[in-house]
């Protein structure tokens, strides 16, 4: 019992720091500290050590590789050139506008993980916003629903969410197992959240906006070679996620030949764009901006400007690797104590009651939990939790699942949800636009409780048609 008490009061000293982040210092480094208490007090043992790096290492690394090549691709104008391109597409209309918005935002969240899509096209879209002279009321709307967005939308693949890679690798779930019942279940999540942002935000959305005030999508490419060896990068991902499964070819090392490649193109010298440039010069500088003079290709700058690779990455989210370790081995202390057999019990008490019941139980339950105390210790306590259960066949299955919907959209009811969301808040902090906890609270949860119902509803009729 003493020992119980001293692994609760462990992860909850260590979450509370996490969240807090005092004087800034390193999340991976305070949940290191954790675990290392919870060795110290004996919760957890040196034994246990392998068993956590074993769930977590695939997960952390291929995340890492992920975010890396999204970072790069970003540094090469390839998410501001997709955003300009479908704010032309809405041809002025803005209700279209937003739904292409937020469509963009679900496909960049699906390839490129949830804190890709948020962290990335929240800073283009604020930019592009403020080009059109966007009122107020609505670009807070347009910027709420591109944060929304990277969540809800964030359940197709594997690797579109840190807490699906765990889930799929604690529950041995293959690449394409998981896709074909995420795939259409994401698809429902994705419709209902434009639903609900459409009858949220829609009155505060204008009739028009001015195309002509958008920049040329191809003066965004500042890099071509990296912008389009991206594209093939990004198809062989694709195939490549699907072929490994049969080999047992680890998701991290597709993503790491992925993120070699792009950072190796990225850091190649750049002295024959240099001398494109001054054969045929198509571009003009002012005051340390490129531009795109009417003598270009089409096709992109291709400045000839340096993409600062190894500034990127080290920027690249390492210090999620330690946090990993660090946080699960402090989660795993809960197991140790027998603290996960509570939540197993409730977990079998809903899987009494049939599929449908099993599925809104678990995921509201396990989506309660992520708002409360972060999604990424949430989905591995809430797997720990599963495995502890009684539950077998396609109710054991709706729980996995559930796990995974609850950990990737409950945390849009809080802002302490999800590390992501803290710090999505702060760079619109830093770009001048805030957002108070309050405000975020009371449009999450009014948007989020109807497209999670909506979500694990899909999930338990969509298991049960298939199995």
């Amino acid at each position: 019992m003493v020992l119980a008490v001293v692994a609760a009061a462990i992860f909850v000293a260590t979450l509370v720091v996490v969240i807090w982040q005092p004087k800034g210092f390193p999340i991976g480094y305070t949940a290191l500290i954790g675990a290392v208490v919870a060795l110290a007090t004996t919760v957890v043992g040196l034994g246990d050590v392998p068993t956590v790096v074993g769930i977590v290492w695939n997960a952390t690394l291929t995340f890492v590789a992920v975010v890396l090549i999204s970072l790069i691709l970003d540094e090469a104008g390839f998410f501001e050139w997709a955003a300009l391109h479908v704010a032309r597409w809405g041809r002025g209309n803005g209700r279209l506008l937003f739904v292409l918005i937020v469509g963009l935002g679900a496909v960049i969240a699906a390839v490129f993980a949830n804190d890709g899509a948020a962290l990335i096209l929240t800073p283009i879209v604020v930019g592009m916003l403020r080009a059109l002279n966007m009122p107020a009321k609505a670009a807070l709307g347009f910027i709420l629903a591109t944060g929304f967005i990277a969540d809800t939308g964030s359940l197709p693949l594997v690797v579109s969410n840190l807490v699906n890679i765990v889930s799929a690798d604690y529950f041995g779930l293959g690449f394409a197992e998981y896709a074909a019942v995420m795939v259409p279940v994401g698809i429902v999540s994705v419709l209902a959240s434009l639903g609900m942002l459409l009858a949220y935000f829609g009155r505060s959305i204008p009739k028009w906006y001015d195309v002509l005030a958008l920049t040329r999508p191809a003066a965004a490419v500042k890099d071509r070679a990296t912008f389009r060896a991206g594209w093939v990068v990004l198809a062989v991902l694709l195939v490549g996620y699907f072929a490994a499964d049969p080999v047992g070819v680890p998701l991290a090392a597709v993503a790491g030949v992925g993120a070699v490649v792009i950072v190796l193109v990225a850091a190649r010298q750049p002295a024959f764009l240099f001398a494109r440039q001054a054969a045929s010069p198509v571009l003009v500088t002012t005051g340390g901006t490129a531009a795109v003079t009417a003598g270009s290709s089409g096709t992109g700058g291709g400045s000839g400007r340096v993409i600062p690779v190894w500034k990127t990455i080290r920027e690249a989210p390492w210090q999620i690797v330690l946090f990993s370790i660090g946080m699960y081995l402090v989660v795993y202390g809960l197991q140790n104590q027998g603290l996960t057999d509570y939540l197993a019990k409730l977990f079998d008490v809903f899987g009494d009651h049939g599929v449908l019941v099993t599925a809104l139980g678990v995921g509201f339950v396990i989506a309660i939990l992520a708002s409360l105390m972060n999604n990424m210790p949430t989905v591995l306590i809430a797997a720990l939790a599963i495995g502890g259960a009684g539950a077998t066949g396609l109710t054991h299955e709706v729980m996995i699942y559930a796990n995974v919907i609850g950990s990737d959209l409950g945390p849009k009811i809080t802002p302490i949800g999800s590390l992501a969301t803290l710090l999505w808040l702060h760079v619109l902090d830093r770009k001048g636009i805030h957002i108070g906890w309050g405000q975020y609270f009371r449009t999450g949860i009014v948007l989020t409780v109807p497209v999670l119902a909506v979500t694990l509803t899909a999930l338990a009729g969509w298991l049960t048609l298939i199995r």
